[in-house]
């Protein structure tokens, strides 16, 4: 047995040692935090082995039925992986102290926890179909009893609940499907059999195999149209389990995607990838400009989560399109941009979770409208949050900035590389790559400023408190990771280019692209940029002190000093985006004007309520939901509670299979 091996066995018994205390032990939630910590650290440890080419097969066939279990990690496995183990380390400790309440200490939630981390550990490592679904199930589950562990707290908890649960099983039923076509062609389940079967399937097989699976994966990824659950899921869900799905398990959805459309199909044709470079440009754009209008804080960061997946596809899009058409060299530079991002992204998210949780615990509210004022009680949140914020931005030195500019260097040069359809698809891919990232830095100013930096709007927000020394260490392990990724990137790039199956960049402190031309520092970007910083603060107080400081009120047109009331609200601040974007997110407003009873002409009271519904979600579920509470109407007439009725349905069903099995012989 060798390293990987053995860390992916530690990671699998730790978990399940950490479920059992659990359920058994009286103080749950400090075991639980530190046992799935552990398991984070034996994952971590097994995918950076893997990744440095230590990779390892076992099978164990009496585990189940017909295929049995059988488990292999290679560098793309392993890089999910050990992200997957980054990000549990920091849930993991934050939940110590986090989940320290009535309706997290519960044995269910307890159990729930360490199991779905060690589902997610296993879903890269699985060798074949049937141990691939057992895992995803497995994964599915224990997230849908941690999305609702805080049910008592209202309705809302319960219908995300319900969100999620048809979501993410009819994305498996479809990951089903496709993969059952591809077993039922390739004679095996094995991913061995399955690679070597995929590129001898006959293109409408492989359409089918692909596209089933496609709408699988994205839609645990949360693209567009397949998003729903993801906006109502993350803010219900305990904040570290948020973490959790939004920096980990959302990325599993990209590894099925390149797994089976890279790896298992041998990437296929060029209109593939122009699907998945369609849904990725479109995911990008709409869930930046719904996280834009967002005034709820998790709402807003899982929406930025569709974001971020949305340019995540763009660049697998680009890298399969590429990989069609022959180009090894973009292709690996667009794939090695899409995997740095994950990383990036995996790092900023759980970052800005767990300081979303850190408000939410102090405040008891995520209403962006109704806190401000947290910079001097939790000045250490609110820098981890500023952190975050930075490095979500794509604005240097934030950690997205590097994987954006790679990004965009793979589409720049890809446009004579691909043919007509990549001159078409290039630049729309690149406007979007660029939009993107200009409302990100809206949403991100507008979340920081006006949740952290401006007054207090209520009293919850005057009184917060910073929070316990665990989930400050959560927060500075995830800290940690976003300033190694923005500053250092050279760090992962060895290990993302072995997981990417190329070597499309190279440099220690200046990033130079292999075949093309492109050269980008980070580091010295960021010293420049702190060197700058620096200079001025100095200039400002070289000057400030030559003059003699004198004290006088800030002019404020006469009407005192400045109230929370005269302050910018979230809501106030998305107002100049929304008019721009007006025809696209088609807000509601609502104005209700209450007068005096003696005169018509005095106003009491003016009420002002915009919402930004899903416009994609009410175009297309809800004449779904429609239809399928009509056809709930209409079943009620047929159960009468009439025996002979229910005989007589079965009488005819069979009599009508039995006349169509005859016609059709």
């Amino acid at each position: 047995m060798n390293l990987a091996a053995t860390g992916m066995a530690a990671a699998v018994v730790i978990g399940l040692l950490t479920a059992v205390a659990g359920f058994v032990v009286p103080a749950r939630t400090a075991v639980v935090g530190a046992g799935t910590a552990l398991t984070g650290v034996a994952a971590a440890f097994a995918g950076a082995v893997a990744l440095g080419g230590g990779s390892f097969s076992v099978g164990l066939p009496g585990l189940l039925p017909l295929s049995g279990v059988s488990l292999a990690l290679d560098p793309l496995g392993g890089l999910f992986v050990a992200v997957t183990g980054g990000v549990a380390v920091a849930a993991g400790i934050y939940g110590m102290s986090y989940a320290d309440t009535a309706d997290l200490r519960t044995r269910g939630v307890q159990v729930a926890l360490p199991l779905f981390v060690v589902a997610m550990v296993l879903v890269p490592a699985a060798a074949n179909v049937g141990t691939l679904l057992v895992c995803w199930e497995l994964m599915a589950l224990a997230s849908l009893v941690l999305v609702v562990a805080e049910h008592r707290r209202g309705p809302r908890v319960a219908s995300a609940g319900r969100w999620y649960a048809v979501m993410t099983h009819l994305g498996f039923i479809s990951v089903l499907i496709g993969l059952m076509v591809f077993v039922a062609h390739a004679g095996d389940d094995s991913f061995t059999a399955l690679r070597e079967a995929g590129p001898r399937l006959s293109p409408a097989v492989a359409a089918v195999v692909f596209v089933a699976t496609l709408v699988g994966f994205v839609s645990k990824a949360g693209i567009v149209p397949l998003h729903a659950w993801l906006p109502r899921a993350h803010p219900e869900a305990p904040s570290h389990v948020s973490a959790l799905m939004s920096a980990a398990m959302v990325n599993l959805g990209v590894y099925g995607l390149v797994r089976v459309g890279v790896d298992l199909l041998g990437s296929g044709v060029a209109w593939w990838w122009l699907l998945v470079l369609a849904l990725g440009s479109v995911s990008a754009v709409y869930g930046i400009l719904q996280a834009a209008m967002s005034s709820d804080l998790k709402r807003l960061l899982g929406q930025s989560t569709t974001e971020n997946m949305g340019l995540v596809l763009i660049g697998v899009g680009a890298a399969g399109l590429f990989a069609s058409s022959g180009d090894r060299v973009l292709a690996g530079l667009a794939l090695t941009a899409a995997l740095v991002h994950v990383v990036g992204h995996a790092a900023f998210k759980t970052l800005l979770f767990l300081a979303a949780g850190s408000v939410l615990h102090a405040t008891g509210s995520r209403d962006l409208d109704a806190l401000g004022g947290l910079r001097p009680t939790m000045p250490v949140t609110t820098a981890a949050f500023g952190l975050g914020a930075l490095a979500a931005s794509a604005l240097p030195p934030g950690t997205a900035f590097v994987s954006e500019w790679l990004l965009l260097q793979s589409l720049i040069h890809g446009l004579p590389a691909g043919g007509v359809a990549a001159a078409i698809a290039m630049p729309v891919a690149v406007a979007a790559v660029a939009l993107t990232a200009g409302l990100a830095v809206a949403t991100f100013v507008k979340a920081f400023g006006v949740g952290f930096l401006a007054k207090p709007r209520s009293e919850a927000a005057s009184g917060a408190h910073e929070s316990p020394a665990t989930m400050l260490a959560g927060m500075g392990i995830a800290a940690a990771a976003c300033l190694m990724v923005a500053v250092w990137p050279a760090g992962i790039l060895p290990a993302v280019q072995a997981a990417a199956g190329g070597d499309a960049v190279s440099g220690e402190v200046t990033l130079r692209l292999t075949g093309v031309t492109g050269a980008l520092s980070p580091l010295l970007l960021a010293l420049g940029l702190v060197a700058a910083m620096v200079a001025v603060a100095g200039a400002v107080r070289v000057v400030a002190v030559r003059r003699a400081r004198r004290e006088a009120r800030l002019w404020d047109c006469g009407g005192g000093p400045m109230s929370a009331r005269m302050e910018y609200t979230a809501t106030s601040f998305a107002e100049p985006l929304q008019r721009v974007f007006d025809d696209v997110v088609q807000p509601e407003l609502d104005v209700d004007v209450t007068h005096h009873e003696e005169s018509r002409y005095l106003v009491r009271a003016v009420e002002y309520r915009r919402t930004v519904p899903d416009r994609i979600e009410r175009r297309l579920y809800q004449p779904v939901l429609s239809l399928i509470a009509w056809w709930g109407r209409a079943g009620r007439g047929l159960a009468t509670g009439s025996v002979h009725r229910y005989l007589g349905y079965g009488f005819y069903a069979v009599c009508g299979v039995l006349i169509l099995l005859a016609a059709t012989r």
